[in-house]
């Protein structure tokens, strides 16, 4: 019996999580994920491009060929659209392929699927990228409106006998250490180091295929670090359990505007592309933990992070991400200009960000969240072009993972179904959080957040969390006030626009 199966760049699995019987496997090179598809363009960080590329090419050479498979490897210059790919399975008897948590790829694939003739069922099988099944999901989130994280979380501890002690309690006597994950780096903090795992033939043909065919992408792509074999992400997360892990959760909230990530494990790129597998991590983190105990308030953080946020996040998309993502409550419609990929925004820690991410593809969850969303939520930008934003330069951004994050998360565009108040400050907190000095770029940024107090202060009176600002608002100095608010306007007239680009519209 000939029977296919379909991997996607963010599909490469080690062969024991492969379906059994596959002859051939099809591994493509999908417009929606090098930035070719004619209706969701996107120009996607170098970087990002070359782990799919040098990741992609070593899978096929070094774990599918070996197995004994029959593999077509399909570029993306050879497909028009994702739902191509169906028409090459004629004369199968059995095709397969993993769930991709994609809804604009799973609607195309199975579209395709059911207008082509001669062509097998197209069989969706559950992914080994999540700890839940789908239908797990849809068990949990049902069709309520709105699910907290934290009984999420608390289920997810439960259901899996993870940090659960004999009472059915949680180790340590509380669910979440998040408060213990807040300090700021002490003064003349020396960063860990890391290794680099970017000098191979695979990533040296990858950087010249994206040269040649994305040479005006954004990023750099010279100083490429990230794992491209399952061999090497191992490596990555035994060095980041022996290396980093201890101090993670004490510092999982600070900033540096120069450090690539601090104390965190920058596992997301592997992870997301199948190099490693959610259980695969934990299980290493709780056998790190046996052999030499971590601070319970790094090893639950991390443990939020994996068995938490990232399967909540998965679950928010598979059951209301086309709701989440078409969002705009605050009716923002600004855009971006350059300054916001260049680095030269005038906002000295949202520049720093930036020129991290331009070298690397990478930042860690606050400077996403906390500087560079908010930073766009305070100027009023249109949610969909924060969105494209992310989606172009996190070199671990797929749309599962943007649409709640951005959407529901960073911008409360759709009003709160995962947050009960906008994740929104002033320069107060990034202050505190890192050893910047207070400057002009504070003014900007106050006059911003206050800005956005002003204009929204009816309905943030409303919010519990965030009446009191709208107080504080009121009894704000005069004068201060107007400085900052000058300051703010001067910014979004110079590093906004008002031309909207087009955005293709995502319905059920």
């Amino acid at each position: 019996m000939k029977s296919a199966h379909l991997v996607y760049p963010h599909q490469l699995f080690k062969n024991e999580l492969l379906p059994e019987g596959i002859t051939t496997v099809f591994v493509i090179e999908d417009p929606l994920y090098f930035g070719s598809d004619k209706k969701y363009p996107v120009m996607f960080h170098k970087q990002k491009l070359m782990l799919h590329r040098a990741s992609m090419r070593r899978y096929t050479k070094e774990v599918l060929l070996p197995a004994g498979y029959d593999v077509q490897y399909i570029e993306y210059k050879d497909m028009v659209n994702s739902g191509d790919i169906v028409q090459k399975l004629k004369g199968y008897d059995q095709a397969t392929v993993y769930d991709v948590v994609d809804d604009i790829l799973l609607k195309r694939l199975q579209a395709a699927a059911k207008t082509a003739p001669k062509v097998p069922v197209l069989q969706i099988l559950d992914t080994p990228n999540f700890f839940l099944k789908r239908h797990e999901v849809a068990g949990y989130f049902g069709t309520s409106t709105k699910s907290q994280f934290a009984s999420f979380y608390q289920w997810q501890r439960k259901k899996w006998n993870i940090l659960i002690d004999e009472n059915n309690k949680p180790v340590g006597g509380k669910w979440s250490f998040d408060a213990e994950n807040r300090k700021r780096l002490p003064k003349d903090h020396t960063p860990p180091t890391f290794k680099l795992y970017g000098s191979n033939e695979y990533v040296e043909e990858a950087r010249h295929y994206v040269q040649k065919n994305f040479p005006n992408n954004p990023g750099l792509d010279t100083e490429f670090c990230w794992a491209t074999s399952h061999a090497e992400a191992e490596a990555w997360l035994e060095e980041f359990l022996e290396q980093r892990f201890d101090e993670f959760g004490p510092y999982e909230d600070a900033i540096d505007g120069h450090a690539p990530w601090v104390y965190h494990s920058a596992l997301t790129p592997a992870l997301n592309i199948g190099l490693l597998n959610p259980k695969q991590i934990i299980s290493a983190v709780l056998a790190r933990n046996e052999k030499s105990p971590v601070p319970l308030e790094s090893l639950e953080g991390f443990i939020r992070q994996v068995l938490g946020w990232r399967e909540y996040v998965r679950g928010m998309y598979q059951t209301r991400g086309v709701r989440i993502r078409n969002g705009n409550v605050f009716e923002h419609k600004r855009c971006l200009t350059s300054d916001w990929y260049e680095g030269t925004t005038g906002l000295l820690p949202l520049d720093d960000v930036i020129r991290k991410v331009q070298a690397s593809g990478y930042i860690h969850h606050i400077e996403r969240l906390m500087i560079v969303g908010n930073a766009m939520f305070v100027s009023q930008i249109d949610p969909n072009e924060v969105y494209r934003w992310f989606m172009e330069m996190s070199i671990d951004a797929y749309d599962w993972v943007m649409v709640p994050n951005v959407y529901g998360m960073s911008q409360f565009a759709d009003g709160g179904s995962m947050m009960t108040k906008p994740y929104m400050s002033g320069s107060n907190y990034v202050l505190k959080m890192s050893w910047y000095k207070k400057d002009d770029w504070c003014d900007i940024w106050d006059g911003l957040y206050w800005g956005f107090i002003e204009t929204h202060k009816a309905s943030l009176a409303r919010n519990p969390r965030m009446k009191i600002m709208v107080g504080l608002l009121a009894r704000m100095n005069q004068d201060r006030k107007r400085i900052i608010s000058d300051r703010a306007t001067d910014f979004i007239n110079e590093k906004t626009i008002t031309a909207p680009r087009e955005h293709a519209e995502l319905t059920a």
